[in-house]
């Protein structure tokens, strides 16, 4: 039985023309080669199994084939001239320094020694600074190729001495030509699309995307379809997440709950499903402009699907998906019961096109009230011609008489305005500009069609109904209205600055048994344990649960504040906490009465000289004392 040599090894690049997605790295290191323009220290940093330890490798390899000429061979590997260092095991001073040791010696065969640490950001802080002085200036036939896959943890003195190359995560479109080639190379038969869902497993890294392929053959044999590659590597099929969209679409959250019951079952986690579900509809919005049409990875057959549905559905509904599901993918680990936020996301995305219709009609679909005349016809009563709102006046044969008497005729149509339809018109308690016989006057011209439409509408009128506030035939305040109205804003814009108009919170109906001060501790210590349950641990917590208060009055509670930041808290819960109480005790009259306690004085600091002064004023003896035995006070 052969040994079996896995593909990421087997089929390991030997030249740079073999480098899959870097080519503008790869392209730099040959024209340096050729110019003779090599650096003394590389830096090859990016993602995992991405290729920067076979460039380094190849780097070493020809840098010394091109040095030898014609005495290169095929076969030689220059062994003896490349050194690799793992810096995640060997991170110690001492490791660097043997490695400087070795620097001192020229090489046997080439003219290069190549020196690869992998992983190089694992070593300790002493040995960076170890190793600075031979980074900076090595001898000319040394040369340092640095790999890690997280740069920002080497420090920047290191950084400055290297040549950064950025390797880039590999497009999804090389590891399915990539792997393509190595299939045929292999006899295996493999479908498009499942070659795609190795690429994208992948995650942008060869090395993963050939031990996935490894692990596929060995699951299939050599014929791999796209259901076995899924059932292998545990991948959702995109069949449910088109389903799934067509249901929450039309509004059946029920087949959307189905299937995401169905999708659990299976064994697949609940927070994959919901990010999957995002990258859906991120992949349809994607479908919907050209521009942005080859954002989408996916085989050929089912970007079709994708652009069939993205015609069906709309880009609001999209992009509202698009949020909840965010804020579903946000609070999914701090959620308690894990599944029912993703159902509820699932009901919500499943209500947007409901919710949406509804928006646009309450927007766009405007119900005008009756006039007075439409008002009069439904109940009945003979219908009086009358000015319409919105509908220019008819034009009688005088139009100059008529431009006249249109003042009059909107001060003469005043229809009231209640919960705003127009009502019976009834009399206006504004006064009248024009003076009497002047409205006579000016409409003396008019045709009695037009006479008939200026007539007032007062057959309707209630004796003892209230007057409304004069308003114009357009909804627009007159002069007078307006003016009162600022005088009003104006008066009550004082008295909020001067805190006379300080709303006082109004207590709410209901009832209001008696209670004792044992039931109201009952409950008083039943809201900060739901508080405590809630995580709700805050400086409010700490105040409500320790504190001291009496109950007067029946209904009031009383207690002191420490400070003013204290006062404020309770402010923005009280609300809350009253609402709690008064329904726990069954008594709406509940209400919390505080005083915050003062400041006390700053205490002075006291001399001895003060302290004695003290003293001697109690005693006076001790005066004579001091001078007696000569004392000092220090």
């Amino acid at each position: 039985m052969d040994n079996f040599v896995v593909s990421a090894r087997k089929y390991r690049p030997q030249k740079f023309e073999d480098v899959v997605g870097q080519e503008s790295i790869t392209r730099t290191l040959e024209n340096a080669i050729k110019n003779n323009h090599l650096a003394q220290a590389f830096l090859f940093c990016g993602p995992r199994g991405v290729g920067k330890t076979t460039c380094a490798r190849i780097l070493a390899k020809t840098i010394n084939a091109e040095s030898m000429g014609e005495d290169f061979k095929e076969d030689e590997d220059f062994s003896f001239n490349i050194f690799e260092l793992d810096a995640a095991s060997n991170n110690s001073v001492e490791d660097i320094r043997s490695l400087t040791e070795q620097v001192r010696f020229a090489p046997q065969v080439g003219s290069y020694k190549v020196y690869i640490i992998d992983e190089v950001h694992m070593l300790s802080q002493a040995a960076f600074n170890a190793f600075l002085k031979t980074l900076e200036e090595p001898p000319s036939y040394a040369i340092f190729i640095l790999a890690t896959t997280e740069k920002h943890k080497i420090i920047p003195t290191i950084l400055s001495r290297c040549q950064i190359f950025d390797f880039k995560r590999i497009e999804v479109k090389d590891i399915v030509a990539h792997l393509r080639a190595i299939a045929d190379e292999e006899n295996v038969q493999i479908e498009d699309a499942a070659l795609h869902i190795i690429a994208q497993k992948a995650d942008g890294a060869l090395r993963d995307a050939l031990s996935i392929f490894d692990q596929v053959v060995s699951f299939s044999g050599n014929n791999i379809t796209y259901q076995n590659v899924i059932e292998n590597l545990n991948v959702l099929d995109y069949d449910y997440y088109f389903g799934i969209t067509n249901a929450m679409f039309s509004g059946d959250y029920a087949t959307a709950l189905v299937t995401l019951n169905e999708v659990l079952y299976k064994g697949f986690d609940g927070h994959n499903f919901i990010n999957g579900l995002a990258s859906h509809f991120r992949d349809l919005l994607m479908c919907r402009n050209k521009a942005t049409l080859g954002l989408l990875e996916v085989a050929e057959e089912i970007k079709e699907k994708y652009h069939q549905q993205a015609q069906t559905v709309s880009e609001e509904f999209l992009l509202t998906a698009l949020q909840l599901c965010n804020d579903c993918d946000v609070n999914y680990r701090m959620a308690k019961n894990q599944r029912l936020l993703i159902e509820y996301t699932l009901i919500a995305i499943s209500g947007i096109t409901g919710n949406s219709l509804q928006k646009k009609n309450s927007n766009h679909e405007v119900t005008l009230p009756p006039s007075p005349a439409e008002a009069s016809a439904k109940a009945g009563e003979p219908i009086e011609p009358s000015i319409k709102a919105g509908k220019p006046i008819e034009a009688s044969a005088k139009t100059d008489d008529l431009a006249k008497g249109s003042r009059n005729a909107i001060d003469s149509y005043k229809p009231s305005i209640k919960d705003h339809k127009l009502s019976e018109p009834q009399k206006s308690s504004e006064p009248q500009i024009n003076q009497p016989g002047q409205e006579q006057k000016q409409t003396s011209n008019l045709s009695a069609e037009a006479k008939a439409d200026l007539k007032p509408q007062t057959s309707n009128l209630e004796p003892n109904s209230p007057s409304p506030k004069p308003t114009s035939l357009f909804g627009y305040k007159s002069k007078n209205s307006i003016t009162s109205q600022l005088e009003e804003n104006k008066v009550k814009t004082s008295q909020l600055i001067e805190g006379e108009n300080e709303e006082e919170e109004e207590t709410p109906k209901g009832p209001t048994e008696d209670f004792t001060l044992n039931d109201l501790k009952a409950a008083w210590e039943k809201y900060s344990a739901q508080m405590a349950e809630n995580n709700d641990k805050g400086f409010f917590y700490s105040s409500f649960s320790n504190l001291e208060f009496e109950l007067k009055n029946k209904t009031e509670v009383h207690f002191i504040l420490q400070s003013a930041t204290e006062e404020k808290e309770w402010k923005q819960r009280k609300p809350d906490a009253l609402a709690f109480l008064r329904a726990e005790i069954n008594n709406y009259a509940l209400d919390f009465i505080w005083k915050v306690k003062k400041k006390d004085a700053k205490l002075k600091y006291y001399t001895n000289k003060d302290r004695f002064k003290r003293m001697a004023e109690l005693n006076p003896q001790l005066i004579e004392l001091k001078k007696r035995l000569n004392l000092e006070l220090e």
